[in-house]
Parts: C-alpha cells; sequence; structure tokens
C-alpha cells in the first residue's frame, strides 16, 4: 500500500490518495491502529481496550472522525428513551470531527486563526424535524460543539436549516451571533481553544469565566471524560 500527497493546506492537513480501494486502507488503520484519544489523555497513559467502547458514543454511526464528540459520552440508550417519553424529538447530524478541534489559538487576533475543515452532513430529513420544530415554537438543543457548529453551517439567511453535505470550516467566536440552538449540552474545555471561544459566544464570556471558576472550586471533571454543563443563549 502506498499514498501520494495531493495536497497541503495551509493549515496543515495533507490530502493523501492510497493505490488500493478505501476498504483495504480501513481494514488496514483497524488492524494496525488504536482509538485516537486526545493528545491531554494520550500523553498521561497509553490507550487502553476499554478506550473502544467508552471513548465511543451511542450515536455513532460512520467512521471519519479523530475524536469523539464528547459530550454525547452522557447518553446512554436508556436516557434517551426517558427523553422520548418526556416528548423530546431527536434528529442526528454527521460531523466528522478533525484533529484542529485539539488546536489552540495561537495568533493575537482571533480573527486570523485558520480552523481546520470537517466534513458534515444534515439530511433532508432532519433539516425538516429542525424547521418543523422552529415552526412550533419549540426549544431547539444543540448536544455538543460539534453538533452546533454544523447547525450554525447549514442555517440559510432567514435562519432555515438546509440540508448539508459538505466540508465545513466555521469559527464560533464571541462577537458572533449564533442563531442555530437555544440550549447548548457541552462538556468543559480546554483554555485558549476555539472550543471555549464557541461557548464563550453562546453563553457569554463573562458567565463561562463565572461557570467555570465554579467548577475549579467545586473540582468537576474537565475534557473528554469529564462532567457535562447545559448552556443557555445568550443572543
Amino acid at each position: 500500500m502506498t499514498a501520494t500527497i495531493l495536497e497541503k493546506k495551509d493549515s496543515g492537513e495533507i490530502g493523501l490518495r492510497f493505490d488500493c480501494p478505501e476498504t483495504e486502507v480501513m481494514a488496514a488503520l483497524h488492524r494496525i491502529g488504536s482509538m485516537p484519544l486526545p493528545p491531554y489523555i494520550r500523553k498521561l497513559r497509553t490507550v487502553s481496550a476499554e478506550d473502544d467502547a467508552d471513548y465511543q458514543t451511542i450515536f455513532a454511526s460512520r467512521e471519519g472522525a479523530v475524536a469523539a464528540p464528547t459530550a454525547g459520552l452522557h447518553f446512554t440508550p436508556e436516557l434517551l428513551d426517558a427523553l422520548e417519553q418526556r416528548g423530546v424529538k431527536q434528529a442526528r447530524v454527521t460531523l466528522h470531527v478533525g484533529a484542529g478541534t485539539f488546536l489552540p489559538v495561537k495568533v493575537e487576533d482571533i480573527a486570523e486563526h485558520k480552523m481546520h475543515a470537517e466534513w458534515g452532513e444534515v439530511s433532508a430529513a432532519t433539516a425538516d424535524a429542525y424547521n418543523r420544530a422552529r415552526a412550533e415554537g419549540r426549544r431547539i438543543v444543540a448536544v455538543g460543539t460539534t453538533s452546533l457548529r454544523l447547525l450554525e453551517s447549514a442555517l440559510d439567511a432567514e435562519s432555515k436549516l438546509q440540508p448539508f453535505a459538505r466540508e465545513t470550516d466555521i469559527f464560533i467566536h464571541p462577537g458572533k451571533k449564533v442563531r442555530a440552538a437555544d440550549l447548548l449540552l457541552t462538556n468543559f474545555h480546554l483554555p485558549k481553544s476555539t472550543l471555549f471561544m464557541l461557548v464563550c459566544a453562546f453563553a457569554g464570556t463573562e458567565k463561562m469565566r463565572a461557570a467555570y471558576q465554579h467548577a475549579i472550586d467545586s473540582g468537576y471533571r474537565f475534557f473528554s471524560y469529564g462532567d457535562a454543563c447545559l448552556l443557555e443563549n445568550a443572543a
């Protein structure tokens, strides 16, 4: 198996073409690879067999991401059934999280930060369910920054969700109004990360600083295997 470099983007991403079918590439990755845990976990310990199950959400159905959308780790089939019985409807999207999600922002002007592009898909059925919920005055709850970024990418100028199947490099930071959701369930994120900037844009910077200080003082667990919070849109 050999690979040819197709392109190298300014963000550092490299496109490769392999001289064999995709099925062979994926089989090789499963054979010699391991669960791609976040860098802040891998530097502390090696990958264990338990990670194959623990670092995977019940929503996972398609290969392509290099990291789990970890807000989804809090859900179980029993919890989803309970939510359904309470009248909470579910609609699913796909965003293949890339390695750029772990990159800190190193520029002084955040507008100069370049996001890695990630492939996302919103089906027509999900778009219809979303728009129907909006029309009925129901609240939209995004599970994770991954879902929120994709929903925001797929909104049109009238805040209607459109079917979507392409890459997005959307960067949501303070100063950007978030229209796609009323509530956001998310974990506690790394400092100086684009994900922390996203939650600040969503809920307000001062509110998030106070929330994170409370989490630190109270001994909450941060990052992928950590605790979650439910945020309200400040817009």
